[in-house]
């Protein structure tokens, strides 16, 4: 019961998985984009099928005051299309301030490497965030359906279950 998260940029893309009870998120290397190039969605779908993954979570990069931009109906389109493409339910998720979060979380460890590879961290992280803010916002109810549509119990993992940020 695997869902991915996708922090989707103009160079990069951020990608995180759920465990397999759907609890916690881990990051997964993150993808190039090349300017003015098609989305990668081939390699979106290879990673969902990698990870037999059921869903997608996609951050939707609202204005601060919470409304579409030229990016948030870009980022819409391509959950649309790897939907299409996949036939795996994307939801989509206000990612407002998560870039932020991601990189004072990748700062604050200190990992001695070159802006790239931080720039990565970053972006990784923002999808980490991203997923688990979705996974921590499903009822119980939710998480049930979810588990019996996909042939699984859903399992409690106990207290002190959060998301790797790195």
């Amino acid at each position: 019961m695997r869902v991915l998260g996708i922090d989707f940029g103009e160079r990069r893309i951020g990608v995180a998985v759920s465990d397999p009870t759907g609890t916690v998120a881990s990051p997964l290397p993150t993808l190039k984009r090349r300017a003015g190039k098609r989305p990668p969605l081939a390699a979106l779908e290879a990673l969902a099928q990698e990870y037999a993954a059921v869903a997608f979570v996609l951050g939707l990069p609202l204005t601060p005051g919470g409304e579409d931009s030229d990016w948030t109906r870009t980022v819409r389109e391509v959950g649309a299309a790897l939907a299409r493409r996949t036939g795996l339910p994307v939801h989509l998720l206000d990612e407002r301030f998560t870039s932020v979060q991601a990189e004072r979380a990748v700062r604050n460890i200190g990992l001695p490497k070159g802006k790239r590879e931080e720039k990565e961290r970053i972006d990784a992280a923002a999808a980490v965030l991203i997923l688990q803010s979705w996974l921590n916002s499903r009822t119980e109810e939710e998480k049930r359906s979810m588990a019996e549509e996909h042939g699984s119990e859903p399992v409690d993992p106990g207290p002190g279950s959060e998301g790797s940020v790195l």
